[in-house]
C-alpha cells in the first residue's frame, strides 16, 4: 500500500559532493517515489550550497518561527528547491547562526564545530515543526545521517501526541562514522524540549560522540538499517541486542528490501 514517507537527510546530491550518504539521500526518495509512495524530503541548508545554482527560494509561509535552544532564540528559515530531472522536492532548514554561513561538520581547517549538537537539535525540531505546518501526516520517518539522530527521541517523546506524528514509525539508517569529536557536555541540557527530558539521557555518556548519538537514535526507532558495507557494526549489533527490527546491508539493489522492511515495521 502507498505510504507517506518523510526522509530526513544530512546530505543530498547534487547540493553537496558525492558521498555514500548524499547519493543515498537522493536515491532512496527517488526509489520510493517510483514505488508509488508520497514523500517529503528535508536537509540542512549548508553554507556551501549555491542557492542561485540550486534554485533555492524561501517559503515565507513556513518561515518565521523562533526555536529556543539553550535559552537562545534562533530564527527558523525554510527554503525549497527541486532536483533537476526528478520529481524530488527538497525542503532546506536554514539559520544564519547554524547553517547558512558554515560548512557541514567542520570548518575550512577541518576543525569540527563545537556546537554540532545544537545544530542537530535545531535541525530536528525545525523539520518536525515544518511538517506540522504542512499539515502532512507521515506513516514513516526515515533518518539518514547523524544530523537527524535526535529526531527519533523527539518523535517518541516531545511530539508523540501531535496529530502529525502520533502513529508514525521511525527508521534509522546507519552509515560510517563521520564525527571525530563529541557534541559537548551541554548536549543533554540543550536537547530538553517538552517531554524530551535530559533525565531520559542518563544511560548515555555525558560527552555524546557518534556512537552515543547512534544509540540514542536506535533506542527510539522502530527499525534500523545498515545502509552501506561500512555501517557502524557496534551500533548495528546494539540494535539487534535491543530486539529492534534490523535490515543488514542489502546491496546496491536496495529498493525491494527497503520496501519489505517498511511493511515489516
Amino acid at each position: 500500500m502507498a505510504k507517506k514517507i518523510l526522509f530526513i537527510n544530512q546530505e543530498i546530491v547534487p547540493y553537496v559532493p558525492d558521498t555514500e550518504l548524499s547519493l543515498m539521500g537522493k536515491a532512496l526518495p527517488q526509489a520510493m517515489l517510483e514505488n508509488g509512495h508520497e514523500i517529503r524530503t528535508f536537509m540542512p541548508k549548508w553554507g556551501t550550497i549555491n542557492e542561485r545554482r540550486g534554485q533555492l527560494h524561501e517559503v515565507i509561509r513556513l518561515s518565521g518561527m523562533n526555536l529556543i535552544i539553550d535559552d537562545t532564540d534562533h530564527p527558523l528559515i525554510i527554503k525549497v528547491a527541486s532536483i533537476a530531472q526528478t520529481r524530488i522536492q527538497v525542503y532546506f532548514i536554514d539559520n544564519d547562526d547554524y547553517f547558512s554561513k558554515r560548512h557541514m561538520t567542520a570548518d575550512e581547517t577541518g576543525q569540527e564545530y563545537a556546537d554540532n549538537g545544537e545544530r542537530a537539535i535545531f535541525f530536528a525540531r525545525g523539520v518536525l515543526e515544518t511538517v506540522k505546518k504542512l499539515r502532512w501526516v507521515p506513516d514513516i520517518i526515515h533518518v539518514q545521517g547523524w544530523m537527524g539522530a535526535v529526531v527519533p527521541l523527539y518523535i517518541k517523546t516531545a511530539y508523540n501526541e501531535e496529530p502529525s506524528f502520533a502513529n508514525t514509525k521511525v527508521v534509522t539508517s546507519l552509515f560510517t562514522n563521520t564525527l571525530k569529536s563529541d557534541l559537548g557536555s551541554n548536549f543533554k541540557q540543550c536537547v530538553e524540549f517538552r517531554d524530551a527530558k535530559s533525565s531520559l539521557l542518563k544511560k548515555y555518556n555525558d560527552n555524546f560522540d557518534f556512537v552515543e548519538l547512534g544509540k540514542l537514535a536506535i533506542d527510539y526507532s522502530d527499525g534500523v538499517i545498515a545502509a552501506n558495507k561500512s555501517a557502524n557494526k557496534e551500533l548495528f549489533q546494539y540494535a539487534k541486542d535491543a530486539n529492534i527490527p534490523t535490515l543488514a546491508y542489502p546491496g546496491e539493489d536496495f529498493k525491494d528490501a527497503y520496501e519489505d522492511f517498511y511493511e515489516k515495521i
